[in-house]
C-alpha cells in the first residue's frame, strides 16, 4: 500500500512524472492533461512534498516510486523526472529495474550531486543559510534563482512560471521546520552503477542552467550504455515549465522509439 498523494488520468502505457525538490506535482500541470489523453499518467507528490505525508522513519524516494507502481500494479513504466525527479528515476533504474522501461530526466546526473560552479555553490550557500535560519520568504525567494540559472535573473522569466514556483515551494517548505530528522537514505554508489543502465536515458536540459547540472547529466548520458541528450535553448533548470510545447514535443519524439 502506497500513501503517496498522486495525480492519476488515462490509460495505455505508464508515463510516470517525479517533480523536483521541493515542488510538487502541480509542476507537470503542462504535460499531464496532454499526455494523458493516450497514456496511463502517474504523477506523485514525493515523500514530504506537496500533499505526500512527511517522514516519519527512514526512507527512499526509489522506493516510495516502486512501491507506488507495484501498489498501482503498473510497469514497467517510462519515468519523467526534473532533478530530484531524475535522480529518483535514475536510482529507480538501478533498484527497481524491472519497473523501468525508459528514462527522461533533466538538469541531473544522479542522486549524488556534485557542484563546483561558483554560482551554484553560492546559491545553494545562500539556501541553506536562509533555511537553517528559519527565513522561509529568503529560502523560496533564493530557490527560485534555480529556474532563472547563472546568466539570467528572475525577472528575465516568465512571471507566471516563477509565481508557480513559489507557491509550490512554500507549500513544501511549510510542512517541515530547520531542526526535524533528516530521515532521507542515499543509495549508494550510483555513479558507479549507472553504466549497467541498459534502458534508453534522455536528458532533456534547459541550455542555460549551471554548469553543474549540465555536466551531470552529460555524464549520465554519455556512461549509460543507450544514452542521448538535447537542450531547449532559453531555458534553465525547468524547461518543462517555461517550454511545455517544446519540451513535450521532445519526450513524444522519444517514448515512441522506446
Amino acid at each position: 500500500m502506497s500513501d503517496l498523494f498522486r495525480y492519476e488520468t488515462g490509460s495505455g502505457r505508464p508515463l510516470v512524472f517525479l517533480h523536483g525538490g521541493f515542488l510538487d506535482h502541480h509542476m507537470w500541470d503542462d504535460q499531464l492533461p496532454g499526455f494523458g489523453e493516450d497514456h496511463r499518467v502517474i504523477a506523485p507528490d514525493a515523500r514530504g512534498h506537496g500533499r505526500s505525508p512527511n517522514a516519519t522513519g527512514p526512507f527512499r524516494h526509489t522506493d516510495d516510486v516502486a512501491r507506488l507502481l507495484r501498489h498501482l500494479d503498473t510497469g514497467p513504466a517510462i519515468l519523467i523526472g526534473v532533478s530530484m525527479g531524475g535522480a529518483t528515476a535514475v536510482d529507480t533504474a538501478l533498484e527497481h529495474p524491472e519497473l523501468v522501461a525508459a528514462l527522461v530526466v533533466s538538469g541531473v546526473g544522479t542522486s549524488e550531486p556534485y557542484f563546483t560552479d561558483p554560482w551554484t555553490t553560492d546559491t545553494w550557500t545562500r539556501w541553506h543559510t536562509a533555511m537553517t535560519a528559519g527565513d522561509i520568504d529568503t529560502s523560496i525567494q533564493v530557490f527560485t534563482e534555480f529556474a532563472a540559472g547563472p546568466h539570467r535573473g528572475l525577472d528575465d522569466i516568465d512571471g507566471s512560471v516563477a509565481d508557480r514556483l513559489r507557491h509550490m515551494t512554500r507549500s513544501t517548505m511549510s510542512k517541515h521546520t530547520a531542526d526535524e530528522p533528516d530521515w532521507q537514505t542515499p543509495v549508494p554508489d550510483t555513479w558507479s552503477r549507472v553504466a549497467d543502465i541498459t534502458v534508453p536515458v534522455l536528458a532533456v536540459n534547459g541550455a542555460i542552467d549551471s554548469p553543474d547540472h549540465l555536466g551531470m547529466a552529460e555524464r549520465l548520458t554519455t556512461t549509460v550504455r543507450d544514452g542521448r541528450s538535447t537542450a531547449i535553448d532559453g531555458t534553465a533548470h525547468y524547461p518543462n515549465m517555461e517550454e511545455p510545447a517544446r519540451f513535450n514535443a521532445i519526450v513524444r519524439e522519444f517514448i515512441t522509439t522506446v
